[in-house]
């Protein structure tokens, strides 16, 4: 293992983050396009800002812990025999009057370089990180990355950064600095919210620039956005794009704030670890809500060492990576499909043919666009349950889909697409069903809809010869008819769309005929088990 340089396929990086609260190493392997994947991710709560606010060091207590921590992780490391590790230290260690010694201990007894790096790169670390993974080119958007010592706020413009700024609210310090009696008093509360409201006018000022939209990283979120699932009773396996409203986050720190110690470390969803400076750092995301006048929140799992490692893509294979932009999420899920098993040539035309139906009934039937992307996911999916089995493959492919890692897709809307690749085949979807049970009232019609679609265009491929090339739709009345283009007759693929077809029926309602149309006769159109005008089978 290096500290260094290479020029080959892929590299294995690793990122260390040296935070104010938790030191955190995610290791993975890296493509020359911008891509990766985690091998392996480990965090240790060291506290390095523990004390730091009243005398400006860092202890030898918390040193020596962080020196065990980065022992242990360097050890990580090797065992994966990375091409290049990297560490970078964060609001902590630039504030420590004792830094550089610090610094010296982990590069003399450890041979690792720290990067202490400014508020700016800070900031700027998180900002590439969000652009990554979120369309942030269409809206006002306010990027905040809360960590132990500081919080760093980043003000984008159509994806542009307009300003950055940085506020020493972290959630250990002001718990150091405020919250001292368990629970904590109303006057303690109040004295914290006035230091955030101070330093959000000394810092930022006041604002012309409105968000409409506040994307949040770091434990004290992602703590929040497992506390909101678990009072949902959702359960995803990532929380990265989560959505609250400020009056969700509120009604969160009001149970919690009034909770001792104790009950906070059993609260579901909150790692015990965590549950100390939980109420500080929620009070700085309600706070900053309620300044920047935002209200809705959506939470990102990656933050600082994810844009360390977007920037180590870059300097490996000498590509410089626009902050603007955007992670493709079918870029993730071709790869995952195509890793999955021999059905992805089959996977791959029937998300054609499902594309060519929605964009033709799209207006018609009333399915919004942001669907098509819903769609498009599950029909490159819906087969990836082979690499299980055959036998209920339908089902495998919802679990897999379910713990894949697919940049871009939200958890909602990768349980969509679970549930839609899911119901590929076999049984409709059914209220009694617990994966589908768990859909909210809208969720459960897109996840009905789409399915019926994919179905249908699933059917239309029974061969897995490919031979649909092209389908145009006609809604008539009550009826839909599909006319196919193929250089033969398909007489297997149009019996299969029949028959996966009754789904469709179902769900909208219309009698579906379909029709293939020769270079030089009439249109055939399969009803039942064959094509009216073709020969018996």
């Amino acid at each position: 293992m290096t500290q260094g340089n290479g020029q080959t396929a892929n590299k294995r990086l690793a990122a260390i983050d040296i935070g104010s609260n938790s030191i955190r190493l995610m290791i993975a392997e890296a493509s020359a396009d911008g891509s990766y994947r985690i091998l392996d991710d480990e965090k240790e709560t060291t506290r390095l800002a523990q004390g730091l606010a009243k005398t400006g060091r860092i202890s030898d207590e918390a040193m020596a812990r962080a020196l065990e921590t980065l022992a242990r992780m360097k050890t990580i490391a090797e065992g994966y025999a990375v091409d290049r590790l990297e560490l970078i230290a964060t609001s902590a260690v630039r504030e420590a009057a004792n830094r550089r010694k610090f610094v010296r201990l982990v590069r003399d007894r450890l041979g690792l370089n720290i990067e202490v790096i400014s508020t700016e790169e800070e900031g700027l670390l998180s900002f590439r990180s969000v652009a990554r993974h979120f369309d942030l080119r269409s809206q006002n958007t306010a990027v905040v990355d809360l960590g132990g010592g500081s919080a760093e706020v980043i003000l984008a413009a159509k994806g542009i950064v307009e300003d950055v700024f940085s506020l020493p609210i972290g959630s250990v310090r002001l718990t150091e600095r405020f919250l001292h009696s368990d629970p904590p008093t109303d006057e303690e509360i109040k004295q914290l919210k006035r230091e955030v409201r101070a330093k959000f006018r000394e810092i930022v000022g006041k604002l012309d620039f409105t968000p409409q939209l506040m994307i949040g990283a770091g434990g004290t979120f992602t703590a929040l956005a497992n506390i909101s699932l678990k009072m949902r009773g959702e359960s995803y396996t990532s929380v990265g794009g989560h959505e609250l409203s400020r009056s969700e986050v509120r009604h969160i720190l009001d149970n919690l704030r009034r909770m001792p110690l104790r009950a906070r470390r059993s609260v579901p969803g909150l790692n015990a670890d965590r549950a100390d400076i939980i109420v500080a750092g929620l009070i700085v995301i309600e706070r900053l809500l309620k300044y920047l006048r935002v209200n809705r929140l959506v939470v990102h799992d990656r933050g600082i060492r994810d844009g360390l490692l977007l920037r180590m893509i870059g300097q490996v294979f000498g590509k410089k990576l626009r902050t603007d932009e955007k992670a493709d999420p079918l870029a993730s899920v071709q790869q995952f499909a195509a890793a999955c098993g021999p059905e992805h040539r089959h996977s791959q035309h029937v998300a054609r043919l499902a594309l060519q139906l929605f964009d033709q009934l799209r207006e018609p039937l009333g399915l919004p666009e942001s669907d098509r992307l819903l769609l498009e996911a599950a029909a490159l999916l819906h087969e990836v349950g082979y690499l299980i089995n055959y036998e209920k493959h339908h089902l495998h492919s919802y679990h897999l889909i379910m713990h894949g890692n697919f940049h871009g897709l939200s958890p909602r809307q990768r349980e969509i697409v679970a549930n839609i690749a899911r119901y590929h085949r076999k049984a409709a979807p059914k209220r009694k069903h617990a994966n589908f049970a768990k859909l909210n009232t809208e969720e459960k019609e897109t996840v009905r809809r789409l399915s019926a679609l994919l179905r249908l265009a699933d059917g239309l491929d029974r061969t897995h010869m490919q031979r649909i090339t092209q389908l145009h739709c006609e809604l008539r009345d009550r009826q839909l008819l599909v006319l196919v283009s193929s250089d033969q007759l398909p007489d297997v693929d149009l019996w299969g769309g029949r028959q996966k077809g009754k789904l469709f029926e179902k769900v909208f309602e219309r009698k579906l005929l379909l029709a293939w149309k020769s270079p030089s006769e009439s249109p055939q159109i399969a009803d039942g088990v064959r094509s009216l005008t073709s020969p018996k089978h």
